[in-house]
């Protein structure tokens, strides 16, 4: 095990790239092998995530943020679509919107889970909107089901943020991506399973696989081993550089592997700041329905924010703050339509990541509460 904490100790970091081992050996035979972009090993890594998935198939690409663009493309979202999306998530999810020209159409959270629910999607839809983008934060899966009719009846389309939720469930048991809804994985550096940089999606159907196989490499269909086989090959539509190399898929595969023993971290990880932090006062931890899910982080709801943020830096821990809300950003400002969000602007001043990676200890947690706990009193 590798464990990239060297710099000192896990509790200064507030998420870490967590490796096993083997993804030195795999990426040196994929960096050996001469092939440094889309190659038989993103193929390997798409089966082995479908095979994971329970699904039918997986295309990988080159993060999530380009997995989000091509998803919204490819159920038909351009200019002056409305797309229903948290103001509180990564500013990335935002550009993608923003990528097709689509216009961010921001609903509240539930303050105790920062997801939106049926009831603030519901209350976001506009005559113009034209699909929905939960984000699953924290790993937390949302369950959109009590508006799934309305959503169908009005042919909105539901394009799952998932880049923290690799690996959780629904409370039916079903795996996050495996619901019906088009949905986008991240494989970042601080994720679950890391391939380095990459993402994938889950397509609702093999035309829309083979859809988005053409988008994310600059509209060709053919697959490599075709294209350097023959003396031509066809541009079909439009697309992008988006597919996932091989260098990246190698490190993937392996992380795959291994996802039971980060999972397995993960949620111990979190339990453990769920008993340390029980019984301190002011201090709320976010809910992500740990029985279901595999967290991404751990977040807490603090008086003072940016004083015991402060305060925290100064006596080494790594903290956080997962995220500042997008409508607030001056670069989504001219698009925002200002309705009421009063879930996400009473909590946006409180939030506060603590230190959340699969190298950290009990002993580490301990430390991070019992820190806390002083700044606190």
């Amino acid at each position: 095990m590798l464990s990239h904490n060297d710099t000192g100790p896990a509790y200064a970091r507030n998420a870490a790239p967590f490796l096993h081992g083997p993804e030195i050996e795999a990426m040196t035979a994929a960096l050996i092998a001469g092939q440094y972009g889309h190659h038989a090993e993103t193929e390997k890594f798409e089966a082995e995530l479908a095979a994971f998935l329970g699904v039918p198939d997986v295309v990988a690409v080159s993060r999530c943020t380009a997995a989000l663009h091509l998803a919204l493309i490819a159920v038909g979202i351009g200019r002056g679509d409305d797309v229903v999306v948290p103001a509180q998530t990564f500013c990335a999810t935002v550009h993608a919107i923003r990528a097709v020209g689509a216009v961010p159409r921001f609903a509240d959270v539930d303050p105790h889970t920062q997801c939106v629910t049926a009831d603030t999607v519901a209350a976001a839809i506009t005559d113009d909107t034209r699909a929905v983008l939960p984000v699953h934060y924290g790993g937390r899966a949302v369950d959109l089901s009590a508006i799934a009719p309305e959503l169908a009846e009005h042919r909105i389309a539901v394009v799952e943020d998932a880049a923290h939720a690799f690996g959780s469930r629904h409370r039916d048991g079903r795996l996050v991506g495996t619901t019906g809804a088009l949905t986008c994985f991240s494989f970042g550096p601080i994720k679950t399973i890391t391939s380095i940089e990459g993402g994938a999606i889950v397509p609702r159907d093999r035309r829309e696989a083979e859809r988005l196989r053409t988008l994310r490499l600059l509209g060709i269909r053919a697959q490599q081993a075709e294209r350097i086989s023959s003396t031509d090959y066809q541009v079909d539509g439009a697309g992008l550089p988006y597919h996932l190399s091989a260098v990246h898929a190698a490190v993937g595969r392996v992380q795959l592997r291994h996802h039971h023993i980060v999972a397995a971290r993960r949620v111990s990880l979190w339990r453990a700041y769920a008993r340390a932090l029980a019984d301190i006062d002011n201090v709320e931890l976010i809910d992500v329905d740990i029985d279901y899910t595999i967290p991404f982080n751990a977040v807490v709801r603090v008086p003072d924010r940016d004083v015991v943020f402060a305060r925290m830096k100064e006596a080494g821990i790594g903290v956080g703050v997962h995220y500042p809300p997008n409508h607030t950003q001056p670069a989504f400002r001219r698009w925002t339509r200002h309705r009421p969000l009063p879930a996400t602007e009473a909590t946006a001043s409180e939030l506060l990541s603590l230190p959340f990676h699969p190298a950290m200890t009990e002993h580490d947690v301990t430390t991070v509460t019992s820190t806390l706990t002083a700044i606190l009193s």
